[in-house]
């Protein structure tokens, strides 16, 4: 089957994808590939007729993974979270369209016969222009999708004419990064109607609202591990047969993916996702959770955001390093971790930043966040 690739450098304008998309969804034109590195080559077939986009993963833990999309796959998962939501609407695009996020949101309204708003192309996400693009929307039914930094940014002194444009949201959804506490908080006191999300690209994005599996989704916890099942799942990795068959497999008759995530299923359901599994750090002998010292370290009064990770350290092995968006002291910060967590969980590294560095997608940039680290690391005496 033929592949169109489209280059989409920042400046691009997302609309002009609605045509290709919209014949690669009936059908009637070739599988489209939004991507931003110029650099991409498609040089492989695709396995099958049926594909209708190839998107890439968002890398934020190494090299970036090319996803093969269905027809049938992004069907569902549109219906699905037109369910959910309990209505179609008009939405507004502020993601890259090269990853599924972004993409989703022109899928969902060819799907809902509605035409997106989009954010001004290649210029930097402000609260001022989010405010300007929502007040463009028409429809009495208005939705958008936002990664946690967006959020963050739009309810640090939001002024009155950004918070009638968030309110005036059905819903936005929330993913590609877990919200910390005090972004809740912010976004509760403020009315906001939040849906939480949880999913990737391998299951055309989020396949689990609030905590409930969309539609026709099944997850099951594998030794704490989380499995996926459903008709939301990619066909495979474009040109990685291999890989594909690593993470996409049989089992009990049905197909599932393997993500690499830790989480737990209640008995009524509900998805709880502790974080990844090679979250732990081994620091001196004891393991540490870096997903837990992160939770901690944003419950802290004037914490926007964190990030922990672990770096080399000549003493322990490797020590808890965190990154902290926001203004706080440093030594509040290890006395908070250590009064929950215990000494062990202290970080050895302290790094303050005015925002954490993120990648185009809106998610903390994990590789640049841990070279800072290791730039800055000082390994003080317990």
């Amino acid at each position: 089957m033929e592949l169109q690739p489209l280059h989409t450098p920042p400046g691009f304008d997302p609309h002009t994808l609605l045509g290709p998309l919209t014949e690669a969804l009936s059908g009637e034109g070739p599988a489209i590939a939004p991507h931003a590195d110029p650099a991409q080559t498609f040089s492989d077939t695709l396995p099958n007729d049926d594909i209708a986009a190839v998107l890439s993963t968002s890398g934020t833990t190494g090299t970036p993974k090319q996803t093969m999309l269905s027809v049938d796959a992004l069907a569902a998962s549109s219906a699905a979270t037109a369910s959910a939501l309990s209505a179609e609407g008009q939405w507004l695009l502020a993601l890259p369209v090269h990853y599924v996020a972004g993409f989703q949101v022109l899928v969902r309204s060819l799907y809902a016969g509605t035409r997106p708003w989009a954010m001004p192309p290649g210029e930097p996400f402000t609260s001022s222009a989010f405010t300007s693009a929502a007040e463009e929307l028409t429809d009495r039914v208005r939705f958008t999708s936002l990664v946690p930094t967006q959020l963050d940014r739009l309810l640090r002194d939001p002024c009155p004419a950004t918070l009638r444009a968030l309110k005036r949201f059905d819903a936005i959804l929330l993913g590609g990064a877990p919200a910390s506490n005090h972004l809740r908080s912010e976004a509760v006191k403020h009315n906001l109607n939040i849906v939480q999300t949880y999913g990737m690209s391998e299951t055309c994005g989020g396949c689990v609202y609030n905590g409930k599996p969309l539609d026709g989704v099944s997850l099951m916890d594998d030794a704490g591990q989380l499995w996926i099942s459903g008709p939301v799942l990619a066909d495979g990795y474009y040109g990685d047969p291999t890989q594909t068959n690593e993470r996409f497999v049989f089992h009990s008759g049905q197909r599932w993916f393997r993500t690499d995530d830790a989480g737990t299923l209640s008995k009524d359901g509900t998805v709880t996702v502790s974080g990844r599994l090679d979250d732990v750090i081994l620091t001196g002998g004891v393991k540490v959770s870096a997903s837990v010292v992160c939770a901690v370290v944003e419950s802290l009064p004037g914490v926007h955001a964190a990030l922990v990770a672990g770096v080399d350290s000549p003493e322990w092995g490797t020590c808890v390093a965190v990154a902290v968006a926001g203004s706080v002291e440093v030594d509040l910060i290890r006395t908070g971790v250590r009064n929950v967590l215990g000494a062990e969980a202290v970080p050895k590294v302290v790094l303050t930043v005015e925002s954490l560095p993120c990648l185009a997608n809106g998610k903390p940039d994990r590789q640049t966040i841990q070279a800072l680290l290791r730039k800055s690391a000082t390994v003080p005496t317990r």
